[in-house]
């Protein structure tokens, strides 16, 4: 019988669990309404667009380059600080959208959103350096429930919002809530030493060495290659399915309702689909959950372009959702078996940034689908690329360890 968790350490994961939420919620209000706000700004049809694109591409390209540092910051000085950091960074971001008053101030908002923001990788990097070995999976499941959770709850809520008090008081309740979240991670979450490398042992490495680390190993390169490519995939799908669901029901207001039905289902499914596949990770080898879990989610998209009426896809979205909750932290949890953890912070950052690159991809080569093939064909390349992703999981599935690399650590609980 697994040993049971000190009280600490639950009010810490609970604590990590708000704090993850509010800042999923907060960005999943912000991004369905960037068209708005942005036309509210005064521009233009074609400039909405362009403004747009850039706006949803620029957080994940600062934070390719800002989060490997933050990492190394976190990994000498403590990850504690890096939550606070990204809570408190991404409130400073999101509170200062409401003062914009043109397209480049709300652009530079963004781009410092990504590079001070970064919850979700150092939310997962203080988890698996406080969850023993036994119980990371499920540590980082139980966050990406978290994720599910503030997808489903941040658009529904901030459509309602915006509507009745505008966009500007939006922003500001955001911001409020994720200086809340910023402040219970400085109080309630244990003051952790970083790990140091043991006596006589090799030194930290550095950014190279850790990347050389994980690139070095099958499973690692496989499993961010596959993560990516997964990433850009779902996102990729998010420019095709609306324009679908438009067209079963032949009306926008019906299809705006089943819109938000079937996300609701998606990220419901997400929800219940996090815990589950943490727990299976705990068990065995991270490369074979994802790659079980790329390919029935690869299914489910690609048969989201034969249903006749948009209630037979919400068993597909729901399937979907469920799979697509294994993803994201499997690549976590291999990353945190192949480097030592004095190492941890740079070596998820890096994952993370490289991981949502995806996102950057994914809109473009959506558009480019849906201008090339129709609708049942674009689902169908989708899901091929989903199988292609658990193809590269399976391929580094050989070198997955079952077992946890030995750290070779000094003591790193105060």
């Amino acid at each position: 019988m697994a040993p049971p968790v000190p009280e600490t350490e639950r009010r810490a994961f609970r604590t990590l669990w708000f704090g993850q939420f509010a800042a999923v919620a907060g960005l999943t209000v912000v991004v369905p309404l960037l068209p708005f706000y942005l036309a509210s700004l005064g521009l233009g049809p074609a400039e909405v667009a362009w403004w747009t694109g850039v706006s949803l591409a620029a957080p994940a390209v600062a934070q390719l380059a800002a989060a490997p540092l933050w990492g190394m910051v976190g990994d000498r000085y403590g990850h504690k600080a890096m939550v606070v950091r990204a809570h408190a960074g991404l409130a400073l971001a999101v509170g200062l959208m409401a003062l914009a008053d043109g397209p480049a101030f709300f652009l530079a908002c963004r781009l410092l959103q990504g590079a001070c923001g970064g919850v979700v990788g150092a939310t997962a990097t203080y988890a698996s350096t406080l969850a023993e070995d036994g119980r990371r999976g499920r540590a980082l499941g139980t966050l990406f429930g978290a994720t599910g959770a503030g997808s489903l709850v941040g658009p529904l809520v901030g459509g309602v919002l915006a509507g009745r008090f505008g966009f500007g008081a939006l922003f500001g309740c955001v911001a409020a809530l994720l200086v809340v979240a910023a402040a219970l991670a400085a109080v309630l979450l244990p003051n952790r030493r970083a790990a140091r490398p043991a006596a006589g042992g090799p030194a930290r490495p550095g950014l190279r060495a850790t990347l050389g680390r994980i690139a070095s190993a099958p499973c690692g390169r496989s499993l961010v290659a596959a993560g990516m490519l997964g990433q850009a995939s779902v996102f990729a799908l998010v420019v095709v399915f609306a324009p679908r669901v438009a067209e079963l029901t032949g009306s926008v207001a019906a299809a705006s309702v089943w819109v938000g039905v079937l996300q609701a289902a998606t990220w419901a499914a997400s929800l219940a689909g996090g815990p589950w596949w943490g727990a299976r990770n705990d068990r065995g080898r991270p490369a074979v959950s994802f790659a079980v879990a790329a390919a029935g989610c690869g299914v489910a998209v690609a048969l989201q372009g034969v249903p006749a009426s948009p209630g037979a896809l919400l068993p597909l979205r729901a399937a979907q959702g469920f799979c697509f909750a294994a993803l994201v932290q499997s690549v976590q949890h291999t990353v945190c078996r192949v480097v030592p953890e004095q190492s941890r912070g740079a070596a998820l950052g890096t994952a993370n940034g490289l991981v949502d690159t995806g996102q950057v991809i994914g809109p473009l080569l959506g558009a480019l689908l849906a201008g090339l093939l129709p609708a049942p064909a674009a689902f169908a390349a989708i899901g091929a690329l989903l199988i292609a992703a658990s193809g590269l999981a399976a391929w580094g599935v050989r070198g997955d360890a079952p077992k946890p690399v030995p750290q070779r650590l000094a003591p790193s609980r105060p």
